[in-house]
C-alpha cells in the first residue's frame, strides 16, 4: 500500500508557531481524458451500485462509447473553467477543504475543483463550524470518507464525514490527553491517527508529546493507545531538553520492486529550546499503533549533541513531508530558509543527503511532495511564493526546476498541497490576505502556472488544505 498523501503534507499551524501537514491514496484509474471534450459539454455521469469495500459511492463516467452529452455549459470566457451540472458536480476532480482560524469557532471552506482549469467553487453550507477554536491542521483518511480537524484553542480533534458534493457533517470531538495540539498525520492504513501536543498533560511548560489514536472502521477514534501508563509518547528518550514540536509525519515504506514487509514510521519535528536548534524525533510503529522510539546512531546519521536520541534537523524546522513510497523525507528550516533532506532507512534511521541543504526563498513554511514523487513544493511566508524542486529518484535529492525561479502566490502562504485526483494543481492557503491560490503543475517538467480566477476567498485567515479525488482519473505511479 502506498503511503498516504496527508503525510505528504502534514500539516498546518499558525504562522508564529509553524505549520504542519496531509492524506492521499493510490485508487485503480479509468484511463480517461476529460480535455477530450468541447468546453461547452459534459458526460453525463453515472453511480455505480457495485462499490468495492472501503470505497466511496462517488460519480464515475460511463464508457465514452455509450456516453451521452447531456448538457451544455454557457459559452463566453467563463466557459473554460466552469463545470457542468448543479455546483459543477458533473466536472469536479476533488473536493477541497481549507481550515480557518480567524472566527470562533473555526471554519473549514469546502470547494469543488474543476478537472479542466483546477478553479475552485464554494459548496453550497461553506463556510462549515470546524468544531472548536484556531483550528490549524486538518488530513482526510485514505479512503476518503472521513476529514479530521486539529482545533489548537480547544484541545481537540473532531472527526467530519464527507458526503456528496463535499459536503461535511461533523461526528464526534476528542480531547487530547496534552493541551494545544498543533499538527496531526494519517498512516497509509488508515488504522492509526497521529496527534502532537504542545504540553504534556498538566504542564504549562516542558516538552510536547505524541498520542496515537486507533480508528475504527466507521472512523471513529478509539482511547490513545497506551504507552505504559501514558496515553502518549514522549519526543526524546533522555535527557531534559524542552522540545516544542511542530509537525507530524507518517511514513510506511514501499519500494519499487520490494520484496520484504513494509515498515513503518514516525517523525516529529521539533525546536529544541534548549538548545535553540532543530530536533526530528522518530519512532517505528506497531501494527496496534505502539511506538518505539529509534534513537539517533552518529555512525549513520547525524544526532542532537546533548544525547537526547533526537537527529538534527537545522535551526528552526516548521514543516516535512515524505515521498510516497516513503524512501525520502523533506524538513523545511524558516530561519535559514532552507530544505533538508534525508533518505529513509528500512530501520527507521534518516541520513541527511550528503549534498547538503538546499536553498528556499525567505521563511519556508510548508513542504508537499506531488503523488508521482517527483517534485518537491515549499510555501514561503515572507516572500508570498513557491519555490519547485525536481527530485533525484536514486539519491532524493531536490534540485530546482529549470527555469523556474519561484510562483507568486497570496499573502503569507502557510500550507501547500497537490490534489491527489490527477496530481495536476497546487493549492495554497494564504493566512494574511484570507485567500487560496491555485497554480497548474505541468506533470512533465515540475513548472507551475496560475490558475483562471486564482485566487479564490476563504473565510478568514486559512491555515492549511487538504483534498479528496472525485471519480476515477488516471496517474502514474510514484516513483520514490
Amino acid at each position: 500500500m502506498m503511503q498516504d498523501n496527508t503525510s505528504l503534507r502534514v500539516h498546518a499551524k499558525r504562522p508564529s508557531t509553524g505549520p504542519a501537514f496531509t492524506s492521499r491514496k493510490l485508487i485503480e484509474l479509468l484511463q480517461f481524458n476529460l480535455g477530450a471534450i468541447p468546453n461547452q459539454f459534459c458526460l453525463t455521469a453515472v453511480r455505480s451500485s457495485k462499490l468495492g469495500a472501503g470505497r466511496r459511492k462517488r460519480m464515475k463516467f460511463s464508457n465514452f462509447g455509450r456516453a451521452t452529452l447531456a448538457a451544455v455549459c454557457s459559452l463566453g470566457a467563463a466557459a473554460t473553467f466552469t463545470a457542468c451540472g448543479p455546483n459543477g458536480y458533473n466536472n469536479t476532480v476533488d473536493y477541497v477543504f481549507v481550515t480557518n482560524a480567524k472566527n470562533n469557532p473555526g471554519q473549514i471552506n469546502a470547494y469543488l475543483a474543476d478537472a479542466r482549469s483546477g478553479a475552485l467553487t464554494q459548496v453550497t453550507g461553506s463556510p462549515f463550524n470546524s468544531g472548536g477554536t484556531d483550528p490549524v491542521g486538518l488530513v482526510t483518511s485514505p479512503n476518503f470518507e472521513n476529514l479530521y480537524v486539529v482545533n489548537r484553542e480547544s484541545n481537540s480533534v473532531v472527526q467530519f464525514t464527507i458526503g456528496d458534493n463535499a459536503q461535511i457533517a461533523m461526528k464526534q470531538s476528542y480531547t487530547t490527553p496534552g493541551s494545544l495540539p498543533n499538527a496531526l498525520a494519517i498512516n497509509a492504513a488508515g488504522t492509526l491517527l497521529f496527534v502532537t501536543d504542545t504540553f504534556a498533560p498538566n504542564a504549562t511548560t516542558g516538552s510536547g508529546v505524541l498520542v496515537v489514536y486507533p480508528i475504527a472502521s466507521d472512523g471513529s477514534l478509539g482511547s490513545p493507545v497506551a504507552n505504559g501508563a501514558l496515553p502518549y509518547f514522549p519526543l526524546s528518550t533522555a535527557g531534559t531538553d524542552v522540545l516544542s514540536p511542530t509537525a507530524v509525519n507518517s511514513v510506511t515504506q514501499n519500494p519499487v520492486n520490494g520484496t520484504g514487509a513494509n515498515p513503518s514510521f514516525v517523525y516529529v519535528i521539533s525546536q529544541n529550546t534548549t538548545t535553540g536548534l532543530g530536533d526530528i524525533s522518530a519512532f517505528s510503529v506497531a501494527s496496534g499503533g505502539a511506538l518505539t522510539a529509534v534513537p539517533c546512531s552518529a555512525s549513520t546519521s547525524i544526532c542532537d549533541t546533548t544525547g537526547n536520541g533526537t537527529f538534527n534537523a537545522g535551526t528552526s524546522p516548521n514543516a516535512v513531508a515524505s515521498t510516497p513510497r516513503g524512501l525520502f523525507l523533506y524538513v523545511t528550516d524558516s530561519v535559514n530558509n532552507q530544505l533538508i533532506s534525508y533518505t529513509v532507512q528500512s530501520t527507521g534511521q534518516i541520513i541527511p543527503n550528503t549534498d547538503g541543504p538546499t536553498r528556499t526563498d525567505v521563511f519556508p513554511d510548508s513542504v508537499v511532495v506531488d503523488p508521482r514523487g517527483q517534485y518537491v513544493y515549499v510555501a514561503n511566508f515572507t516572500a508570498n511564493d513557491i519555490s519547485a524542486y525536481t527530485i533525484n529518484i536514486a539519491t532524493g535529492y531536490p534540485t530546482g526546476v529549470a527555469a523556474a525561479g519561484a510562483y507568486s502566490t497570496g499573502t503569507g502562504p502557510t500550507c501547500v498541497f497537490v490534489e491527489p485526483a490527477l496530481g495536476r494543481y497546487v493549492y495554497t492557503t494564504n493566512f494574511l490576505d484570507n485567500t487560496v491560490s491555485g497554480l497548474n503543475l505541468n506533470p512533465n517538467t515540475g513548472t507551475l502556472a496560475g490558475v483562471q480566477n486564482s485566487p479564490f476567498i476563504a473565510a478568514g485567515q486559512p491555515t492549511c488544505v487538504s483534498a479528496i479525488p472525485h471519480g476515477n482519473h488516471p496517474i502514474s505511479a510514484p516513483l520514490s
